[in-house]
């Protein structure tokens, strides 16, 4: 798959629960395709999720559908916010306040 379109089948999932794991999101993503990556992102010493991560789907259509059935609906008692990724780099130094990454 190209850069291009693997941008566009890879989403920003926002507002997660601290303790959300991959088996969590695995299940509520594959409803809607195939899922083949998920990063939640932690923190480095606790080990504790910051709130937001980043899911791959299959393809650009997959992706849709999971932002048309997720974004803005309740998981474990948060509001989700689902999105396609701009640039995961950038997405986790504006998280953390790091200039370097962007």
């Amino acid at each position: 798959m190209s850069l291009e379109g693997k941008m566009k089948s890879r989403l920003y999932v926002g507002n997660l629960p601290f303790d959300v794991e991959t088996i969590d999101l695995e299940e509520l993503f594959a409803k809607n395709g195939l899922v083949k990556s998920i990063n939640i992102i932690k923190e480095r010493g606790s080990g504790r999720g910051k709130g937001f991560g980043f899911v791959e789907m299959g393809d650009q259509q997959e992706a849709r559908e999971a932002i048309e059935n997720i974004n803005n609906k309740e998981f474990q008692g948060r509001v989700l916010n689902v999105d396609l990724a701009r640039n995961e780099n950038k997405e986790i130094a504006m998280s953390i306040g790091r200039e370097e990454l962007r």
